[in-house]
């Protein structure tokens, strides 16, 4: 006989003992209580795989009755690794609730809660982890169709004695509160304006006509509610790809097979997983937060949780003028209110404005004029990260990936050249936000932090939202140790509601790099981790543990001298240099140096040694001009600047965290004091984007400061791009306004193209062989720009590339969601 008859026939086997071993227990007399062990999940197999369901047309609650009655016994314990991403739900809207009662947004004495679908109770008992859910709330409804699970629900709430639950077995699409949870300010009491918290647990994919339910909801919800969903879905990147609505398509897209089987294999049971329930969602209410995640443990289930509000708030007068002051802040433009934004996107697309507008402002013209929600930037309880699209090229290319954890350049020089006042308007691109959260402590009117890498704003969102919510404890575990074991509890109960929904997102699945019991955490992480890690091999493979230890304690300059040549035979040893750091695989890939930036150490070298430039490509040549670089960055730091105590830029190298001695600024008791007082962060503005397009969307003549880093370096010497921005920032720049900007280079080649665009230049650090320029001494000069007069601006009207209204057409052809390319 084949094999494969064999095959079958032992399968089918199998198939039909279990059956008959489930019918055979089922119709015994219970002796033992089914609730618990084998008969749990005998009962669940039955019910759910075996038992034929009632199909006639007795209605949805009897098709509901038929499928649970039989396993309502039995539902909480074999859901608890089927449903996941529940109690993150019930997390996230908990923290909303919170901070909206504590800032006084919710006016009531209590909230009031409703729980739509909430069949057994589990999730209002779940709550009671997040809030006391009897002492918070005034009432807490919980509406389900199934007569079986809603009595589960009442011996539930009979046992923990709470008697501000009512159980209501009831279609959600009648459901109506009490006359006494109606607010009575409210001109039509049938629109029940008094919920506070609306939330759906696995229920939407259950119901047939979920339209009309999930618009029931806009009417139920206060203006100032949550709503909180938690489901299976599939869907598509393309499904999405047209929105800017949607709070981020971070591990959204679930691919065709897994949408193909997934969504048959839930068919089975009425369960729908069609890509419209999410996206209807999506259209009726403004995105808060959205989250997609797999529930791998049985197969890789796709789940999204969805943290929603009344999209309609910005509608009115006052929260459209809401959207103007916004976008002045953004601009730094003086505050305008329009008549109305219909009319403003007409005059964009007639092209007969020259008035400036973030792209911010204009997606949010482009959505209102659609009856699309607006961005969900906009629905945050902050706004300091203004909205971008996260679909283009030019943020994917980083590929969910940092590639600083921490910042490079020097603080203390930066204020000791600047002088930052209340007046200051700054400029500055983030990395890893550090100097930014420097520069915020000496209070100036407003910071511009800039971007084109998302995933360095969302690390300087998580230092901002930090701050914000938690002790100066927990603050120094995740960004002082790098490590946090309770980092996703912290995350969804205290952080989220300070976090864009991308920032969200994004250390929602990346809660590893904290709660990891293996490496260095935060700080082993990003694209430059690999020299670090590099270098910690090194010290491991030749046994300089314990001189690295050595050198991290020492307390004088003398001490760390002496240690030091027992490190640098390995670190700074030309076999090393040879093989491995004069690489150019090794300058982008490991230390982020691009390749114009390593040219310029090159022109260096070349002309300090008098070489010819048809040398550049011999590798000896190049070596030697990297290896001399690493000598020059590295001999000064040791003999100049005393690691243990002030130098924390290599103190983290060489130990992975900072210590209570020797760290930021940013991560002492004084700074934590200062920030998270409220209000430290309202002058603060996260772009993503290039400079460029920042600069020129700022109102003339309102920067007083540009901290543009060592990025002119990574500029093409044959290209307009430096004098480009030069000019750009002159007229971002008030008269007196200066740029800091450092180089690897003694004598950058770009300085000429700030001089013949209105600055005067002045070199104010220069690292010459043997002397340190600042603590990190990276850098071989160290610039001050000054504007000393306006060059002309090109009379050039606005134009539009890229103009999308959602997903309606313009001149036939079905745009992206947003105007991203608008130039003026």
């Amino acid at each position: 006989m084949d094999w494969l008859h064999v095959y079958i026939a032992g399968v089918a086997f199998l198939v039909f003992s279990l059956v008959a071993l489930v019918l055979l227990f089922s119709s015994q007399k219970p002796k033992t209580d089914r609730r618990n062990g084998l008969w749990t999940y005998l009962n669940f197999f039955w019910a759910t795989f075996l038992k034929p369901h009632d199909k006639s047309a007795g209605g949805q609650q009897d098709a509901l009755e038929s499928f649970y009655k039989t396993q309502a016994a039995v539902y909480d314990a074999t859901r608890h690794r089927l449903l996941r991403g529940r109690e993150d739900m019930l997390g996230l809207v908990a923290a909303q609730l919170k901070f909206k009662v504590d800032n006084k947004e919710i006016k009531a004495k209590k909230p009031v809660w409703v729980d739509i679908g909430g069949g057994t109770g589990y999730n209002i008992e779940a709550m009671s982890a997040f809030l006391p859910v009897d002492k918070f709330f005034d009432q807490v409804y919980l509406v389900d169709l199934s007569p079986s699970l809603c009595e589960v629900a009442r011996q539930r709430f009979e046992r923990l004695g709470w008697k501000n639950v009512t159980v209501i077995c009831q279609d959600a699409r009648s459901f109506r509160l009490p006359e006494k949870q109606v607010d009575p300010r409210s001109t039509d009491n049938a629109a029940n304006d008094g919920v506070d918290l609306i939330t759906m647990s696995y229920s939407l994919s259950m119901i047939p006509d979920y339209y009309s339910v999930v618009d029931s909801l806009t009417s139920r919800l206060k203006s100032t509610g949550v709503l909180g969903v938690c489901d299976f879905y599939v869907q598509s990147i393309v499904d999405v790809s047209s929105r800017n609505y949607t709070g981020g398509a971070f591990n959204r897209h679930v691919n065709w097979l897994g949408r193909a089987f997934w969504r048959a294999w839930f068919e089975f049971d009425r369960v729908s997983l069609e890509a419209a329930r999410r996206d209807y969602l999506e259209y009726r209410f403004g995105t808060v937060i959205s989250a997609s995640d797999r529930n791998y443990l049985l197969g890789g289930i796709p789940y999204y949780i969805f943290v929603g509000c009344p999209k309609e708030m910005e509608s009115t007068p006052s929260n459209q003028a809401a959207i103007e002051k916004l976008d002045a802040s953004f601009t730094e433009s003086p505050y305008l209110l329009p008549a109305n934004h219909k009319q403003e996107m007409n005059k964009a697309v007639e092209q007969s404005t020259r008035e400036i507008h973030s792209k911010a402002y204009e997606s949010a013209v482009v959505n209102l004029s659609a009856n699309l929600p607006l961005p969900s930037s906009f629905y945050q309880n902050h706004h300091y990260r203004i909205h971008y699209n996260d679909m283009l090229p030019k943020h994917t290319q980083f590929q969910n990936e940092y590639i600083y954890a921490f910042t490079w350049e020097d603080p203390r020089v930066d204020h000791r050249l600047l002088n930052i006042g209340s007046d200051d308007v700054i400029l500055a691109i983030t990395s890893a936000g550090d100097n930014i959260l420097d520069y915020l402590q000496k209070g100036p009117r407003r910071v511009h932090a800039v971007d084109l890498n998302p995933n360095q704003n969302h690390l300087l969102e998580l230092k901002v939202a930090s701050y914000i919510a938690l002790g100066h404890r927990d603050m120094w575990k995740i960004f002082g140790d790098g490590k946090h074991a309770q980092f996703r509890e912290l995350l969804i109960s205290k952080l989220s509601p300070h976090l864009s929904s991308q920032a969200f997102q994004y250390w929602l699945e990346h809660t590893h790099v904290f709660t990891s019991s293996s490496g260095h955490g935060l700080y082993e992480t990003g694209g430059s981790r690999h020299a670090i890690r590099m270098v910690r091999w090194l010290f491991n493979i030749f046994g300089l543990q314990t001189e690295v230890r050595k050198l991290c304690e020492a307390q004088t300059l003398a001490e760390q001298r002496a240690i030091w040549p027992r490190i640098r035979r390995v670190l700074l040893s030309r076999p090393l240099n040879w093989a491995i750091v004069s690489t150019e695989w090794f300058a982008w890939k490991a230390a982020g140096v691009p390749r114009n930036q390593r040219n310029m150490i090159l022109d260096d070298f070349f002309r300090r040694n008098g070489l010819t430039s048809d040398m550049k490509q011999a590798k000896d040549v190049s070596g030697q001009s990297i290896w001399e670089y690493v000598v020059n960055t590295l001999d000064p730091v040791v003999n100049d600047t005393l690691i243990s105590n002030d130098n924390y830029f290599y103190f983290l190298c060489m130990q992975g965290q900072f210590s209570r001695r020797c760290h930021p600024t940013y991560l002492s008791p004084k700074a934590h004091v200062k920030l998270s007082t409220p209000g430290a962060f309202d002058g603060l503005r996260i772009h993503t984007d290039e400079i460029n397009e920042v600069i020129k969307r700022i109102t003339p003549g309102t920067l007083t400061i540009a901290v543009v880093m060592d990025s002119m370096d990574w500029f093409d010497p044959s290209e307009d791009a430096a004098s480009a921005q030069a000019r750009k920032l002159n007229h971002a720049l008030k008269n007196g306004g200066r740029i800091l900007l450092r180089s690897a280079s003694i004598d950058p080649w770009y300085i000429k193209h700030f001089e013949e665009n209105g600055f005067s230049a002045r070199r104010v650090g220069a690292r010459f062989p043997g002397t340190c320029i600042d603590r990190v001494n990276m850098y071989a000069s160290t610039w001050i720009c000054t504007k000393t007069q306006d060059v002309a601006r090109p009379q050039a009207g606005r134009t539009i590339s890229s103009l999308s209204l959602g997903d309606s057409a313009v001149g036939g052809r079905k745009r992206s969601g947003s105007v991203e390319d608008l130039q003026i």
